[in-house]
């Protein structure tokens, strides 16, 4: 941090020029502190999407764009990074290139210690995420529930960044059991719940031979559903600012 803190005070007092690509969460974040607490920065942000921080709805997106267009920073966007093209610098305003670069693009899946069959063919960074039905039990691209017990009980869950993030089925996303989730951490943690319950609910199945609950229903596995949560953002924009979005969902407005 401080060798960072470091090198960026330099390039302040050089009044050189910094580009960050990926004007996401990260990207807008980051490039509004560098505006704050370095003002000599000549400071451009891009995006391969049409405006920034996409998730948003549009009214917010714009807000944080027009804070940033207040301070100086240039916006480019939909622009590819190739960093490769000689001419892609001169086309973000940089002909000579930046002094520096920070890369805030893309998610990668971690989950290489998962079987294929059991990860996405798509997704974000082009998929291997794994994939789960309703009850959050790791699935197979066939739709079959994997590592059941003798009973045929689910025994594996996948719960936050590491899910494929829907349920989807045949037809647009509105119609899917479970339409995308951002990857953000209040799903992760209404998903966790989801999971705790179903794996004690398996466990007074198998364990304690128990059919019903106390109220004397059935005991059955819970579901997932999209969580409201999930359409919250917090976006800073310096210390001083932010864009705060509740009640949003996959449905673009």
């Amino acid at each position: 941090i401080f060798e960072e803190y470091k090198a960026i005070k330099d390039l302040n007092e050089k009044h050189a020029s910094v580009l960050v690509v990926g004007a996401g969460f990260i990207g807008v974040e980051w490039i509004t502190e560098l505006e704050h607490f370095f003002k000599n920065l000549k400071l451009t942000i891009i995006d391969a999407l049409p405006q920034c921080l996409g998730p948003l709805p549009a009214n917010a997106a714009t807000y944080c764009s027009k804070y940033m267009q207040r301070h100086g920073i240039k916006e480019f966007y939909n622009m590819k990074y190739n960093a490769k093209d000689p001419n892609f610098y001169a086309s973000v305003g940089l002909p000579e290139g930046p002094n520096k670069e920070y890369v805030c693009i893309g998610v990668k899946a971690s989950n290489y210690f998962m079987p294929t069959e059991t990860t996405s063919e798509k997704g974000p960074g082009g998929g291997g995420w794994i994939l789960m039905n309703m009850n959050l039990a790791v699935k197979t691209r066939e739709g079959k529930v994997w590592s059941t017990d003798e009973q045929g009980y689910p025994r594996i869950f996948a719960i936050g960044d590491c899910n494929y993030g829907c349920v989807d089925g045949p037809g647009p996303m509105d119609s899917w059991p479970i339409p995308a989730i951002p990857k953000i951490s209040y799903p992760g943690e209404e998903e966790a719940i989801v999971a705790i319950r179903n794996i004690e609910k398996v466990d007074k199945l198998v364990f304690r031979n128990r059919t019903v609950t106390n109220m004397g229903y059935p005991i059955e596995l819970s579901t997932m559903h999209w969580p409201w949560g999930a359409g919250m953002f917090a976006t800073s924009l310096g210390p001083d600012d932010a864009c705060f979005v509740a009640g949003a969902n996959w449905v673009k407005n």
